[in-house]
């Protein structure tokens, strides 16, 4: 018996080393996985753990989440009803703005709600009518499936019905760029190109726009005066491991958020 004990002892040892460096497989969102990836980083240095965080889109990691092909799952948009089961939580980590960029030479420095709408659907085709040079509208949006497209197309109201389901009434014709990299490698390419990034992506090779007057920032997203926001969203069945919790309660931490902060977005706590 003592020799029995003695190996499950032995194979205890053995093995929870192996438990205790279970791989956290985050997937979704590419702009959620910008700073995701930060944190991952920090966590890993401070804790010993694995994180590995896969860009496949909002849509993909909802999807991963629910069927439980990752431990968790990022969106950087709402999420929809019939998308996920009763076991799958939502968490806000975060709130960002959407930014609507232009090229840095573009003298437009202010467009309206409505006016980005109508760019977006095509109803305003050159950047003379909305103050600008007299040359055509470039449009970028980004795939579908992004949840930031989701998200643009949700506040911009640049969806319409057709046989009773909801599709993009974005221009056909616009161009189209996978992640916030490519976004804004075209914009910054284009000086009569108008596309939409991450607010916390954007950098000094192109011109975020203010709307209605109000500068995208963060204490305009905050104070709700800037509108062209959404959440950060980690989604986590029940049955999830404990490593993936663990890593939560430390992005959810004053460490992890203030990562957050540091990155350009807004911490939710």
């Amino acid at each position: 018996m003592k020799k029995v004990i003695g190996l499950l002892t032995a194979v205890g040892l053995i093995t929870a080393p192996l438990a205790n460096a279970e791989t956290v497989t985050v997937s979704g969102s590419t702009s959620v996985a910008h700073v995701m990836e930060v944190l991952a980083e920090n966590y890993q240095a401070s804790a010993g753990a694995t994180v590995e965080v896969q860009s496949t889109g909002s849509s993909a990691g909802i999807r991963a989440a629910k069927d439980g092909t990752s431990m968790l799952g990022m969106s950087s948009r709402n999420i929809k009803d019939g998308e996920l089961t009763d076991s799958t939580k939502e968490i806000v980590i975060a709130r960002d703005g959407i930014a609507a960029a232009v090229n840095k030479a573009n003298p437009v420095q202010d467009l309206t709600q409505e006016q980005i709408s109508k760019i977006y659907r095509g109803e305003i085709k050159n950047w003379s009518e909305v103050g600008g040079e007299a040359r055509p509208i470039v449009v970028v949006t980004r795939e579908n499936g992004s949840g930031t497209r989701g998200a643009f197309e949700d506040i911009m109201k640049l969806q319409r019905t057709v046989n009773g389901h909801k599709v993009s009434a974005i221009v056909p014709t616009a161009q189209v760029g996978n992640g916030n990299g490519m976004i804004k490698t075209i914009v910054a390419n284009n000086p009569y190109a108008i596309g939409y990034i991450s607010l916390g992506s954007v950098d000094d090779s192109l011109t975020a726009l203010s709307v209605n007057g109000v500068k995208p920032s963060d204490a305009n997203i905050a104070s709700g005066d800037y509108q062209i926001a959404r959440p950060f969203i980690v989604l986590k069945n029940n049955d999830a491991p404990q490593s993936a919790t663990k890593f939560i309660d430390y992005v959810m931490s004053n460490e992890g958020q203030s990562i957050v902060a540091n990155e350009g977005y807004i911490r939710v706590q």
